[in-house]
């Protein structure tokens, strides 16, 4: 059972998502301490193919805070993020993820590979991010109907 204050911040990435344009239903919230620090929506249509939520959040974070502040903070993303983002995540040093849908659940609907799970491969990589979810799983999953 999420707590209220990640199942909010979830919320928002889920809102964050459907405002995505084009029908590619992504977002991702970055939180620290308790105060959201920026969301983003995906942009690949128009932005290319690493506009992805998470993979925005992560740069941003690593341009515009110190280490230490990068470990304190959460990720909040729509769909459990795929393996350019986790390992962007990684390498940025976010001490958090926290995700809805996980993409093994969305590849079973469309037919396609799920990859790597954001889980396993943070543990690859020995990174000390910590990976909660699913969570709000049938929330997340109406944006992608």
């Amino acid at each position: 059972m999420p707590t209220d204050t990640d199942a909010d911040h979830l919320r928002a990435a889920i809102d964050c998502a459907e405002a995505s344009p084009d029908g590619h239903p992504y977002g991702a919230v970055l939180v620290r301490d308790g105060t959201v620090l920026r969301d983003a929506k995906n942009t690949v249509p128009t932005d290319g193919v690493t506009a992805h939520p998470e993979f925005k959040l992560a740069r941003w974070s690593a341009d515009a805070l110190a280490p230490e502040a990068r470990a304190e903070c959460t990720m909040y993303a729509s769909t459990e993020p795929c393996e350019m983002c986790t390992t962007t995540i990684g390498y940025a040093g976010i001490g958090r993820v926290v995700f809805s849908v996980t993409r093994a659940t969305l590849a079973s609907r469309h037919g396609s590979a799920a990859g790597v799970p954001c889980r396993e491969l943070l543990d690859r990589k020995g990174a000390p991010t910590t990976v909660k979810g699913p969570m709000l799983q049938d929330e997340g999953l109406v944006v992608h109907e």
